[in-house]
């Protein structure tokens, strides 16, 4: 069976189209292991011969190693065949290996360091770059990269960081990117649906890759973000749709959620999600995929995967048959939002 696709254009300049479901390559950057160049590529391989078409990536991946890796599998690839989106924000820079970013988080990666810029010669330096390590003549889509809390430790850096975004003019620089048709649409790749928002106020976003947010557990979006994103015609790219695993494995013993493991108030809800996946003989983690793309808003969802298992697993996934009973049944029992489409 053939994935399906969403068709998406905002401003009129032909547009994308989405596989719903899309490869997210952050773990073959070494995200919390390593894994060989080999098991990359059948992973790669695994998910084109599923019929993956979209493919995320950015410099902070392995600090550039996922963009690496990309190269030898997309060179080969038609390019029209497939859509593709890197990020800007950050710069890497050789450095000694004391100095390396990431150490305890993106294993056996080049000796480089992170430097967040957001100003307008940042930009066009992280997409000059990228474009060297993923060796492609176009990339469709970039988004601005981590400018949330969750990444720079607190509210008062965040604001100071979209500050420097809009008026360092890195914002100006995506936007004469996308004027000069050579990206068909700009966004935000972000963890929190609240700076997304911040964004979309002040700026002309395409799309908003939003991480683990609008989820069978989280549905807070719904209060302001997504009903502005439907009025706009903005495109959501929803990440992490099992919130870090713990939608996918369920609430075994060191599940992990939003990158830590799991606080016993998630255990007991998880637990209480899946019992009503059971009663309709669902996978958890099936319902976990697919409830992003019952809102309208929603062009994709791009779990991880780091092994020809769990791309196979996230396939799966993506072609599977929910009951409309089971949403239902969710709502009654106070584990989804009643707004929430179904």
């Amino acid at each position: 069976m053939a994935l399906k696709t969403r068709h998406w254009d905002r401003i009129g300049n032909g547009g994308v189209t989405f596989t719903e479901l899309g490869f997210g390559t952050a773990p073959l950057g070494n995200l919390y292991r390593a894994i060989s160049d080999e098991d990359a590529r059948a992973t790669l391989d695994a998910a084109w011969d599923g019929g993956v078409r979209y493919y995320d990536t950015a410099p902070l991946y392995g600090m550039g190693l996922s963009e690496t890796r990309l190269n030898p599998f997309l060179r080969g690839k038609p390019r029209d065949e497939y859509v593709l989106s890197s990020k800007v924000g950050r710069l890497m820079q050789h450095c000694a290996p004391e100095h390396r970013s990431g150490v305890g988080k993106w294993f056996e990666v080049p000796q480089r360091r992170e430097q967040y810029d957001y100003t307008y010669d940042g930009v066009m330096r992280s997409v000059e770059h990228s474009f060297s390590r993923l060796g492609v003549d176009r990339i469709d889509i970039l988004y601005v990269h981590d400018l949330c809390i969750f990444s720079h430790g607190s509210k008062e850096i965040s604001d100071m960081r979209i500050e420097e975004f809009f008026g360092g003019r890195g914002y100006d620089a995506m936007v004469s990117l996308r004027d000069q048709g050579m990206i068909q649409a700009i966004g935000g790749g972000i963890n929190e649906w609240e700076v997304c928002q911040t964004l979309a106020e002040r700026g002309d976003f395409d799309l908003f890759l939003l991480a683990g947010r609008y989820t069978l557990l989280e549905q807070e979006a719904l209060n302001s973000f997504l009903p502005l994103c439907e009025s706009r015609g903005i495109g959501i790219v929803t990440g992490g749709p099992y919130n870090s695993g713990i939608l996918a494995t369920g609430a075994k013993p060191g599940a992990y959620y939003n990158y830590d493991p799991a606080p016993q108030p998630i255990i007991d809800r998880v637990n209480a999600i899946e019992a009503v996946c059971k009663e309709h003989g669902v996978r958890m983690v099936d319902a976990a995929f697919q409830f992003p793309l019952l809102h309208p808003a929603h062009v994709a969802v791009i779990p991880g995967g780091q092994g020809v298992s769990e791309m196979q697993a996230n396939l799966q996934a993506a072609q599977a048959e929910i009951p409309s009973a089971l949403w239902d049944d969710l709502k009654a029992k106070g584990l989804m939002r009643e707004d929430a489409p179904t």
